[in-house]
């Protein structure tokens, strides 16, 4: 009956989060039970994300939030602006597990998901933004434990960037020659005239992400374990259903736990600048902090259901493991 609620106000979802999504202040529109006085009810709802509650006044019409979306009613709740997440920790040796600080060695921190396997290899799982430096990092790349913010050098390196899923942001590099010379040729009568303002061909992308994942090649296989810190070795990947009960470990919380409040969620994350368009994503309580960016998010089985990449004060956000592995063509390490 549940499966049935979710299923149906996924469906509404589906067919007005462009529009809620395009209204000030919301961040992310997802399938969530109601909240009312502080307290989950048992009304499956459409959840709106906005990063700071106003009184409707302040607000133009077309940015309210309905009370109700086709005979589904809503519920908003204040998540902040919900960003990547990075940051600093410690140095492990002789053997790095799951739980602690790695990075790409032109970011600052972020942590070793889990290890992930294909064909007889094993790999570190970790975000994009962490291991590949959102998008700029290239094949062989040095990765670092502990990452540079937490005092990493290239003496740290412990494994190569072997591949990523690239992020979306909505735009790219042109492949269009015309466009191109049509930029230099206005830049020029720019130039001309004495304006300092310069134009860029861009090429317009679907701008859509399902995943924020990467994986890197340890130097030695005996150098990373798969007992994820304070939790223990993965029994497998599992799929993450609402008021699950989760946790993982990162390197600046630690082992935390929470709740999986909302499921297939289209969510707008902050890079600190770019933003990016997410669907298909899980919400959870807050049990992350900067710096958690990568980690393996697992049921109390010990089942790996998310890797964890974005959040605020107020939530986690989590890419589910299924599209994780699909995307990398990779399966837990158990």
């Amino acid at each position: 009956m549940i499966e049935e609620l979710v299923a149906q106000v996924g469906g509404v979802k589906r067919r007005y989060v462009g529009d809620l999504l395009a209204r000030r202040n919301v961040v992310a529109c997802g399938v969530g039970y109601k909240i009312s006085g502080g307290e989950r009810t048992d009304e499956i709802s459409l959840v709106v994300s906005v990063t700071h509650k106003v009184h409707p006044s302040a607000l133009a019409p077309e940015d309210l939030i309905p009370p109700e979306v086709d005979g589904v009613r809503t519920d908003v709740v204040e998540t902040g602006v919900l960003r990547a997440f990075q940051g600093p920790r410690d140095r492990w040796r002789p053997v790095v597990p799951p739980g602690v600080s790695v990075g790409h060695y032109r970011i600052s921190a972020g942590t070793f998901g889990c290890l992930v396997g294909r064909g007889g290899e094993r790999f570190i799982l970790s975000n994009n933004h962490v291991l590949a430096d959102m998008n700029k990092g290239e094949e062989g790349d040095p990765i670092l434990q502990p990452g540079s913010a937490d005092g990493g050098t290239m003496e740290d390196q412990i494994a190569t960037l072997a591949e990523f899923v690239p992020l979306d942001f909505g735009t790219e590099e042109p492949i269009c020659s015309v466009a191109g010379f049509a930029a230099t040729v206005l830049n020029g009568l720019a130039a001309l005239v004495g304006s300092t303002h310069r134009l860029q061909a861009v090429r317009q992308t679907e701008g859509v992400n399902r995943v924020d994942a990467a994986m890197a090649h340890p130097l030695s296989a005996d150098m990373v374990g798969n007992e994820i810190l304070y939790i223990g070795a993965p029994t497998g990947a599992g799929t993450a259903t609402l008021e699950m009960a989760v946790q993982k470990t990162g390197r600046t919380t630690g082992h935390t736990t929470g709740t999986i409040t909302q499921v297939d969620v289209t969510v707008r994350i902050d890079y600190y600048g770019p933003t990016a368009l997410f669907e298909g994503q899980l919400v959870a309580s807050p049990m992350s902090e900067p710096g958690d960016s990568g980690s393996a998010v697992l049921d109390m089985e010990r089942r790996v259901v998310g890797l964890l990449f974005a959040g605020s004060d107020a939530a986690t956000i989590i890419n589910p493991i299924e599209e994780v592995l699909s995307a990398l063509n990779v399966e837990i390490v158990t």
